[in-house]
């Protein structure tokens, strides 16, 4: 091999190192590693990663990373426009462009804000700015429910604030001369407000009935300021909530009882993962008294998230990590199992009908009942699911192989070098956990391809990327494989569309 086919290769690695990082980590506490830990392993892969592979860097925004791993590529290219050439920087404006439209909007503003404290405030970051407040579609409604975000990104990158009423008496010519840019930079100064929302906002200083206008989050603190019993103020606002926070408040409100699905929340349009971590907050007596409706809304959402590829996958057999370590963290409790279960039944929509075999690590024969305790005996599983013979063999784990350690990947080198040289059966393995000392997500064998992974849904995508870590296939594929994804992404199919 030459020096050059070697460098490329590393370089490859390097990539497929930083994409798995981007997926599954979160600079939050996991199992087996602290916060601290987490965030120093981030802090040192990004900055490598931006200064040695720039181009790849800014490609990550087109793929299925999390949001968290998103707002840091976007900064870390802002921060350091210098370093780019001036068809990188029209490439990365594209990129992110893109990606800011499909995150949340807190989290955008938040970055925004992160940008003014390190006094980035370049051309295209203003343009970038000014770009994605435009195409918001309510600019009222963020100045009530992000009002200290949004004075920064006016502020920061110098913009007017347009909605058409101006402020009477005032001559027009900056941002304040508009209702909105009155709203934010004097509050009190008009004695009403021609829109509704921001009307309410003023009336909910001193009125109780304006409350209820509010979006939920803002209300929050005025219900607070009045003294409102919070019981009855959840109860009030749950038709005005989102999804998530019907979610989120669900166990403060009145419900029929404990052993009652609540009647607010529509299970049948939850994504498949969220649905998944939302299933495993009930107990097992609730589980099991609805395990008709909760079984067909999760192969529901399964049958979503396969789309053209159900039953294209032949016999699949899965080892399924439901050890005590996928319990997660206090900040990510029972994420790496929900991971486990949305896979089993993403897998069962994947497999061809009646050719799939669930393998759980404590032996369990119930997904919908299944909980996080006991060791990782992931060698003995791998070894059950191959008397199978599937066509595909998925891992879902974290890696942490330990009853008896190193099993898994003694039977999986076994396996490929000696049982199975032709590699009739396709094995990937996908890993919900960022480990911070290996600056990657833990591998079982280096003859198995593994991938990072936060949604179930996103599982087809991933086993493709989890090839090129295999070795069968060159640097060349894998930067055409994100060329591909750049144009797919800045064409309008990104993350976080509708699926």
């Amino acid at each position: 091999m030459t020096t050059e086919s070697r460098a490329d290769l590393v370089a490859a690695e390097d990539v497929l190192l930083f994409v798995n990082a981007a997926i599954t980590a979160t600079g939050q506490r996991e199992f087996h590693s602290a916060a601290c830990r987490q965030q120093l392993s981030l802090d040192f892969l990004h900055a490598y990663v931006r200064v040695n592979y720039r181009r790849v860097y800014a490609a990550t925004l087109a793929l299925d990373i999390n949001d968290h791993n998103a707002v840091r590529i976007v900064r870390g290219l802002l921060e350091h426009a210098r370093d780019a050439s001036a068809q990188d920087k029209r490439t990365e404006g594209r990129l992110i462009a893109a990606r800011l439209a499909a995150l949340p909007p807190q989290r955008v503003y938040r970055l925004f804000r992160g940008l003014r404290a390190a006094k980035v405030n370049n051309r295209r970051t203003r343009a970038i700015m000014r770009d994605w407040l435009a195409a918001r579609p309510d600019p009222a409604h963020d100045a009530v429910k992000y009002r200290a975000g949004l004075k920064t990104a006016v502020r920061h990158a110098h913009l007017r604030l347009d909605d058409g009423d101006a402020v009477p008496g005032q001559a027009p010519g900056g941002p304040r001369d508009t209702e909105l840019g009155a709203f934010l930079f004097r509050p009190g100064r008009l004695p009403r407000y021609r829109h509704r929302l921001l009307d309410a906002w003023r009336r909910a200083h001193y009125e109780q009935g304006a409350v209820d206008e509010l979006p939920f989050t803002v209300a929050e603190g005025f219900a607070a300021r009045h003294g409102m019993k919070r019981e009855a103020f959840l109860e009030r606002m749950a038709p005005r909530m989102t999804r998530l926070e019907r979610l989120r408040t669900q166990g403060q409100r009145r419900t029929a009882g404990a052993s009652v699905l609540p009647a607010d929340v529509d299970l049948t349009v939850m994504p498949l993962t969220r649905l998944a971590l939302y299933v495993l907050t009930f107990d097992t007596e609730l589980r099991r008294t609805h395990r008709a409706e909760l079984t067909v809304a999760l192969r529901t959402a399964a049958r979503r998230a396969a789309g053209p590829h159900a039953g294209s996958w032949g016999r699949v057999a899965a080892v399924l990590d439901d050890s005590y370590s996928s319990s997660g963290s206090g900040e990510k409790r029972r994420r790496p199992l929900a991971v486990a279960l949305a896979c089993h039944f993403l897998l069962e929509a994947l497999a061809s009908p009646g050719a799939y075999t669930p393998l759980w690590t404590t032996s369990a024969t119930d997904a919908l009942l299944v909980r996080p305790w006991g060791p990782t005996p992931l060698g003995i599983r791998v070894l059950d699911a191959l008397e199978y013979g599937p066509d595909r063999l998925v891992i879902v784990s974290d890696g942490w192989d330990n009853a008896p350690p190193g099993l898994a990947g003694e039977v999986l080198r076994v396996w490929r070098t000696r049982l199975d040289p032709d590699r009739r059966t396709a094995v990937v393995h996908v890993n919900p956990v960022y480990d911070a000392d290996g600056f990657d997500v833990r591998r079982l064998s280096p003859s198995v391809p593994t991938a990072g992974i936060r949604d179930a849904e996103d599982l087809a995508a991933l086993v493709e990327l989890a090839r090129f870590s295999e070795g069968r296939t060159g640097p060349a594929e894998l930067h055409a494989y994100l060329d591909r994804q750049v144009a797919r992404f800045v064409a309008g199919d990104r993350p976080g569309a509708p699926r």
